[in-house]
């Protein structure tokens, strides 16, 4: 089970928050591959605890679908199904929704600038073809809003959701397009001028298009 040693070290967690949030980035990015066995031991020597927190944080995991527990057996990462991607986004499009909504009470000139700036550096990482960037800046984008609509709610559920829909993403290597890049402009316009009700439509064709260009990808 190779781990990598140069991983940035917690600060400020307890020792389960740090275990759990670097097995899930692992288990996201590929480090731990689909399948894999994971050996508690290994992890709590590579992340400097013990044992509990390693077994706490992979029980937590099983819950979210990261991982399948077998008693007396093994751990292992659970498999990258595509077709999930189906059931994933609907869901995470109608929260989008809803936190774009609740935002525009809360918008400033500071957050409508930063959803403007990190818009720039979306469409600089899609033209420059740095499409991980570019998925990574995406995800931040939306997290403005979320974060904005200051519902703690629905930020719960929208990190459960986007963490695997990031995994999904890395794994069957999506590419987001120009018209993201204009779907995002039209989203913060919208927002300035305090039209919820023209928000669904552009925010779920935001989300939702990926579903079918990934069906036509799948085809080819």
């Amino acid at each position: 089970m190779p781990i990598p040693s140069d991983h940035s070290k917690p600060i400020r967690q307890s020792a389960k928050e740090g275990a759990y949030n670097q097995i899930q980035q692992w288990i996201i990015d590929g480090t731990l591959q689909p399948g894999e066995k994971l050996n508690d031991n290994e992890l709590a020597k590579a992340l400097g605890v013990s044992r509990t927190p390693i077994r706490e944080s992979l029980q937590l995991l099983e819950v979210q679908g990261f991982v399948k527990m077998y008693p007396g057996k093994a751990t292992q990462v659970t498999e990258v199904e595509g077709e999930e991607i189906k059931d994933l986004l609907p869901p995470l499009a109608a929260l989008q929704v809803l936190s774009a909504e609740l935002a525009i009470s809360h918008l400033t000139d500071e957050i409508i600038n930063l959803l403007e700036s990190t818009n720039k550096r979306f469409a600089e990482a899609i033209r420059s073809g740095s499409y991980y960037n570019a998925l990574r800046i995406d995800e931040e984008f939306h997290q403005i809003i979320v974060d904005t609509a200051n519902n703690p709610y629905i930020l719960s559920m929208v990190a459960s959701l986007q963490a695997h829909v990031r995994r999904l993403f890395f794994h069957n290597s999506i590419i987001l397009t120009e018209k993201s890049i204009k779907e995002h402009t039209k989203i913060i316009e919208i927002m300035k001028e305090g039209s919820p009700e023209k928000l669904a439509p552009i925010m779920k064709e935001n989300w939702l298009r990926t579903i079918k260009e990934f069906q036509l990808l799948n085809k080819e």
